[in-house]
């Protein structure tokens, strides 16, 4: 798509008052326009995506906390709910929201997960005791990634 009808689907949407704006073409571009306030979100997408693609397993980052001994099994995960940044506390010089051996409840908070400049508290939907934390704050993480082991009870 050119600059000058970009430009004027822009002045379209401020005018109209729409929020966002998806479109596609024959051709199969695709083309989304997003606005929050003042701001334009422009996001468009391939032609072709291809064959799908196996994920690697998430590996554990260096640096995290060591696991406790004792084995995986009747463990529960709580896994990532989207694609962000994994934050373990509120603020950089803030303690983490949780700890290995902190019991947990459905409504605790475990972390936070950025995406797109929003922060997402994340909560654990389970209860027990945290095992073992497989992510380091800071970290790049996927939809589905494994971020706590939690013991239940």
């Amino acid at each position: 798509m050119d600059l000058k009808n970009l430009k004027a689907l822009i002045k379209l949407m401020v005018d109209n008052g729409l929020t966002e704006v998806d479109l596609k073409d024959p051709q199969g571009e695709s083309i989304r326009l997003k606005r929050g306030g003042d701001a334009i979100q422009y996001v468009t997408a391939p032609q072709s995506y291809g064959p799908p693609q196996p994920l690697a397993p998430p590996q554990s980052a260096a640096g995290t906390d060591a696991k406790p001994s004792g084995g995986d099994e009747g463990l529960i995960t709580i896994a990532s709910p989207m694609v962000g940044t994994f934050y373990a506390s509120p603020s950089p010089d803030a303690a983490p929201f949780v700890n290995i051996g902190d019991r947990i409840s459905d409504e605790s908070v475990v972390c936070l997960i950025e995406a797109m400049k929003v922060f997402n508290e994340i909560k654990a939907e389970t209860s027990g005791t945290i095992h073992s934390m497989l992510v380091a704050s800071g970290q790049a993480v996927e939809f589905g990634q494994p971020l706590f082991k939690v013991r239940p009870g």
